[in-house]
C-alpha cells in the first residue's frame, strides 16, 4: 500500500511492537495508532516517513527514549506520544521542526531538562510536558521564539527557579499550567498582559491524571492554568484584574500574603476563586459580589477576618462555599440562606458566633455542612430536617443546646454526623438507628443520659463516639453502666412520681379540650358562610365571585398569565396583600363540574413540595368557576425555554425534570386511587423563587367527569404530547403520563416542542432524537447548553446523552413497555449524582 496517505487504527486492541514494514509506506501523511496496547521502544525508523504530518502513538504501553530521528520530519504539525511509558530526556531535535505546531508528551517518565526552543518554531502553538519528571529551569529565552504560543503545559514535575519574564510577551496564551513544581518568586505586575487568558491558576488534582481525557486541543477539553504548591510569595497584583476572560483562578497552597485584591471584582466571567493554604490577611473586599458567575469559592486556611460579608448571598450560583480556618468573625448572615443552590458549606474554626439560621432549610440541596470549632449557641434548628440530601454533618466544639432532635433520623443520606463537644442535653434518639449509611457518628463530650441505641450503624461504635456523657448507658463493650441494673429503686419510684404529676395534668388538659370543642362547634353553627374572612394554614375557605373579580381587577387583560386548554389563569392581589392565581374555567363546559366543590376538596388535600398549591375554589349560579392556587414567581418551564433573555442550565434543567418526576410519582403512587394527569406539557410546570417546579392542572381530568366518563366536547390532552393510545382509543392511563414525561423530557434538552414545524407525520420529534442518537448528539440538544468548555462540556453531553435515552424508554409507542415513573425517578437521580461528579461538584 506504497500510496497509503492516513493510516488509522486508533482505539482498538492491537499490542506488540510496530512492525517495520510501515517503514514502506513512504507516503504516509498522517498515522492514528492512539489507545492501543502497542509496546516496546519506538522505532527510529520513523524517521524516515517524511511526508508525516500528524503522529499519534498516545495511549499505549510504549518504552524506552524518543528517538533523535523524530526531528527529521520535516512537514511533521502534531506530536502526540501522552500516557505511555517512555522515559529519557526530550530529544533537542523536536525542536527544530519549523512546521511542528502541537507537541503533547505529558504522563510519561522523562527525565532531564526542557530543551531550548529554536529560532525556527515560530509555528509551535501548544507545549504539553505535565506529569513527567523534569528538571531544571524553564529556559529563560524558551518564549522569545514562540509568538504564536496558546498552551503551555509544565505542571506536576521537579522544575525550580523563576517564571521566565518572556511568558509574558505570549499575547495569545490561554492555558498555562505550572503547578506542583518548586518554582519561586512572586506573581509579575505583567500578568496583567495576558489578557486572553481563560483559566488561571488551578489548585486540585490535575486532570491530566485522568486517562479517559482527551487530547487538550479536542473541542472536549478546557486547559487549565496551574500555579499552586510553587511556592510563589508576595501579592496577588491588582493587574489580574485585566485578564477579563478568566473563568478560574486558583492560588492555593503558595506563600502569598497581603489582601485579596478588589480588582478581582472586574472578572465578571469568574466561575472559581481558590486562594487556600496561603497567608492572606484582612478582610473579604465588597468587590468580590460582584462576580454574578462565581459558582466556586475557596478561603480556607488564610488569615483573613471581620464578619462574612451578607452581600454573598448575592451570588446566585454560589455551590461550593468554603471558608474554613481563619478568624472570620459576628453570624452566619442571613442572606446566605437565599443560595438555594448551594452544595458544600464549610465555615468551620472560625470565631463566628450567635445562632445557626433559623431557615437554614432552605439549602435544600446541601450535601455536605460544616461549621465545627466556632462559638454558635442555639439549638439544632427545625429547618435541618428538610436537608434531605445531606451526608456530611459536623456541629462539633460548639456551644449548641437543647436535645439531639429525633428528625435528624429521616436524613437518611448521613454518613458523617459529629456533635461532639457541645451542651447537648437528654436523650441520643431512637430514630439515627434508621441511618443505614452513617459510617461516623460522635456526640461524645456533652451532656446526654440515658440508653445508647444499638440497632441499624450503632453496632460499629466504640465508646470513643460517647465519651464525656456521664449519664449514658447501655452495652458491656461500650464500657458504661448496663441500663437494667442501674438505681432500680430510683427508677421505680421516678415511675411512681410521673405518674402523680402526669395523670391530673392529663385529666386537665381533657377537659379543657373538650370545652373548647364544644363552644368552637357552637360558634361554628351560629356563624354565617359570609362571615368567613380569615384564611388559616389548613383551613377551606370558598371565595366569592365578587372578591376574586376585584383582586384581579375584573379579570382584566393585564392580569393574564396565560391561556390553556381549560380556561385562563389569571394573577390577583388579596385585600390582605397576598398574591394568589386564579384559574378561570371556560364557560363553554357546559354540564361539566357537577361535582366541582367535592373534587376541588379532594384536590386541595393533595399535597406534594412539587404540585402547585390549591388554595381554595370558587363556583356560583352565574356559572362561574375557578380554582385559586399558590402563585408562581418564575413563571413556566415554557417561558424559560423559548425566551430569549433567560436561560436554564444543564443542572437547572435536570433538577426541573426530578421536581416534575417527583410529583408524578406522588400522584400516580401516593394515593389509594392513582391520580392521572393526563396533560402535562411545560406550560403546565411552574417555578417558585427558588426555580422549584410545581406541576399544575393536576387532577384537571377528574373534574372534567362526568361520573365515570370523559367530556366527549372537549379534547383534555394537548397534541403532540399525549400517548398514541389516548388519541387513537381514548385510554387514560398513568403510563400516558409516562409517555407525556418522555417528551416533555426532550423538549426541555432540545428546547424543540412536539408541534415544531420541522416535525411531520412521517419524523416526530421523538424519531428525530431517536435517529440521532448517540453519533449525532450535538445535532439535537440545545446549542445554549454546549456553549461550555471542557471538563464541563463533557459532563453536559453525557448527561444530556443519558436524560434523552430515558426520555426515549419512557416515550415508546407500547404502554407496558414503558418504564415505571419511580424507574425514571430513580434514573434522573442517579444521572444528577454523576453530573455533579464530573462537574466536580461533589
Amino acid at each position: 500500500m506504497s500510496f497509503l496517505s492516513v493510516f488509522s487504527v486508533s482505539s482498538n486492541n492491537f499490542h506488540g511492537r510496530l512492525p517495520v514494514e510501515l517503514s514502506n509506506l513512504r507516503r504516509l501523511k498522517h498515522m492514528y495508532f492512539g489507545n492501543n496496547s502497542f509496546d516496546g521502544e519506538i522505532a527510529s525508523w520513523i524517521g524516515s516517513l517524511t511526508r508525516l504530518r500528524s503522529l499519534n502513538l498516545s495511549h499505549n504501553n510504549f518504552q524506552g527514549a524518543i528517538p533523535f530521528s523524530l526531528g527529521y520530519l520535516p512537514k511533521l504539525e502534531i506530536l502526540s506520544l501522552f500516557e505511555n511509558q517512555i522515559s529519557g530526556p526530550i530529544p533537542s531535535s523536536i525542536f527544530d521542526i519549523s512546521s511542528l505546531q502541537r507537541v503533547n508528551l505529558r504522563n510519561n517518565n522523562l527525565s532531564g531538562s526542557i530543551p531550548s526552543v529554536s529560532r525556527d518554531s515560530v509555528s509551535l502553538e501548544s507545549i504539553d510536558f505535565s506529569n513527567n519528571n523534569l528538571v531544571g529551569h524553564i529556559p529563560e529565552d524558551m518564549f522569545d521564539h514562540t509568538p504564536n504560543l496558546t498552551g503551555l503545559l509544565l505542571s506536576d514535575n521537579l522544575l525550580s527557579g523563576r517564571i521566565p519574564s518572556s511568558l509574558f510577551k505570549c499575547k495569545e496564551l490561554e492555558f498555562l499550567s505550572l503547578s506542583y513544581n518548586h518554582l519561586e518568586g512572586s506573581l509579575a505586575v505583567e500578568i496583567g498582559n495576558l489578557s486572553t487568558l481563560q483559566v488561571s491558576l488551578y489548585w486540585s488534582e490535575p486532570l491530566s491524571r485522568d486517562n479517559t481525557r482527551p487530547d487538550w486541543q479536542s473541542q472536549e477539553y478546557r486547559m487549565w492554568f496551574y500555579a499552586s504548591d510553587c511556592g510563589i510569595s508576595g501579592s496577588i497584583p491588582s493587574e489580574i484584574g485585566n485578564l477579563s476572560r478568566l473563568i478560574v483562578i486558583e492560588l492555593a497552597k503558595n506563600e502569598l500574603t497581603g489582601t485579596i485584591p478588589a480588582a478581582i471584582g472586574r472578572l465578571k466571567e469568574l466561575q472559581s476563586l481558590s486562594l487556600i493554604e496561603n497567608k492572606l490577611e484582612r478582610s473579604i473586599p465588597f468587590e468580590l459580589c460582584h462576580l454574578n458567575k462565581l459558582a466556586f469559592l475557596y478561603l480556607t486556611s488564610n488569615k483573613l477576618y471581620g464578619p462574612i460579608p451578607a452581600c454573598l448571598g448575592n451570588l446566585t450560583f454560589l455551590s461550593n462555599l468554603y471558608m474554613g480556618s481563619n478568624m472570620f468573625s459576628s453570624s452566619i448572615p442571613s442572606t446566605l440562606t437565599r443560595l438555594n443552590g448551594l452544595l458544600i458549606l464549610n465555615l468551620s474554626s472560625n470565631l463566628l458566633t450567635g445562632p445557626l439560621p433559623v431557615d437554614i432549610g432552605k439549602w435544600k440541596v446541601l450535601t455536605s455542612m460544616d461549621l465545627s470549632n466556632n462559638q454558635f449557641s442555639s439549638d439544632i434548628p427545625t429547618g435541618v430536617k428538610d436537608l434531605k440530601d445531606l451526608t456530611h454533618l459536623a456541629l462539633s466544639d460548639n456551644r449548641i443546646t437543647g436535645s439531639i432532635p429525633e428528625f435528624l433520623g429521616d436524613l437518611l443520606s448521613l454518613e458523617f454526623l459529629d456533635l461532639s463537644r457541645n451542651n447537648l442535653s437528654g436523650e441520643i434518639p431512637k430514630s439515627l438507628e434508621k441511618l443505614s449509611y452513617l459510617k461516623y457518628f460522635n456526640v461524645s463530650f456533652n451532656s446526654l443520659q440515658g440508653e445508647i441505641p444499638d440497632g441499624g450503624p450503632f453496632g460499629n461504635y466504640s465508646i470513643e463516639s460517647f465519651k464525656g456523657n456521664a449519664e449514658l448507658c447501655g452495652a458491656i463493650r461500650l464500657h458504661v453502666p448496663s441500663c437494667k441494673t442501674r438505681h432500680p429503686s430510683n427508677s421505680k419510684s421516678r415511675t411512681k412520681h410521673i405518674l402523680y404529676v402526669a395523670l391530673p395534668i392529663a385529666s386537665t388538659i381533657l377537659v379543657v379540650s373538650l370545652i373548647i370543642i364544644v363552644l368552637r362547634s357552637r360558634k361554628r353553627r351560629n356563624r354565617l358562610p359570609t362571615q368567613e374572612d380569615s384564611m388559616p394554614v389548613g383551613s377551606w375557605r370558598r371565595f366569592s365571585y365578587h372578591e376574586l373579580h376585584r383582586a384581579t381587577d375584573g379579570f382584566s387583560e393585564s392580569r393574564l398569565l396565560g391561556n390553556g386548554s381549560y380556561g385562563s389563569v389569571y394573577q390577583g392581589t388579596l385585600s390582605d396583600g397576598k398574591i394568589i392565581a386564579v384559574k378561570v374555567f371556560k364557560l363553554e363546559l357546559e354540564g361539566a363540574l357537577k361535582s366541582f366543590d367535592v373534587e376541588c376538596e379532594v384536590l386541595r388535600n393533595t399535597r406534594h413540595r412539587n404540585l402547585i398549591k390549591i388554595i381554595s375554589s370558587c363556583s356560583n349560579d352565574l356559572d362561574f368557576k375557578a380554582l385559586v392556587l399558590e402563585f408562581m414567581p418564575n413563571g413556566s418551564l415554557d417561558k424559560w425555554l423559548y425566551s430569549n433573555n433567560q436561560f436554564l442550565d444543564i443542572v437547572q434543567r435536570l433538577n426541573i425534570m426530578i421536581d416534575v418526576a417527583s410529583a408524578l410519582e406522588y400522584l400516580h403512587q401516593g394515593h389509594t386511587t392513582p391520580v392521572v394527569h393526563c396533560d402535562l406539557k411545560p406550560s403546565n410546570v411552574l417555578l417558585d423563587e427558588d426555580m422549584v417546579a410545581h406541576v399544575s392542572d393536576f387532577g384537571i381530568a377528574k373534574l372534567l367527569c362526568e361520573k365515570d366518563s370523559m367530556i366527549q366536547t372537549m379534547t383534555i390532552a394537548t397534541f403532540g404530547y399525549m400517548a398514541p393510545e389516548y388519541g387513537s382509543e381514548g385510554m387514560v392511563s398513568t403510563k400516558g403520563d409516562v409517555y407525556s414525561f418522555g417528551i416533555l423530557m426532550m423538549e426541555t434538552m432540545t428546547r424543540k416542542k412536539p408541534t415544531d414545524e420541522m416535525f411531520s407525520r412521517e419524523v416526530s420529534s421523538r424519531k428525530w432524537v431517536e435517529d440521532s442518537l448517540p453519533y449525532m448528539l450535538d445535532q439535537v440538544v440545545d446549542n445554549n447548553l454546549l456553549s461550555t468548555n471542557g471538563r464541563e462540556h463533557l459532563a453536559t453531553k453525557n448527561c444530556a446523552l443519558s436524560i434523552l435515552q430515558v426520555a426515549l424508554e419512557c416515550s415508546v409507542g407500547v404502554p407496558n413497555e414503558r418504564l415505571d415513573i419511580k424507574e425514571v425517578l430513580t434514573k434522573l437521580k442517579k444521572i444528577k449524582v454523576k453530573l455533579l461528579k464530573d462537574v466536580g461538584r461533589i
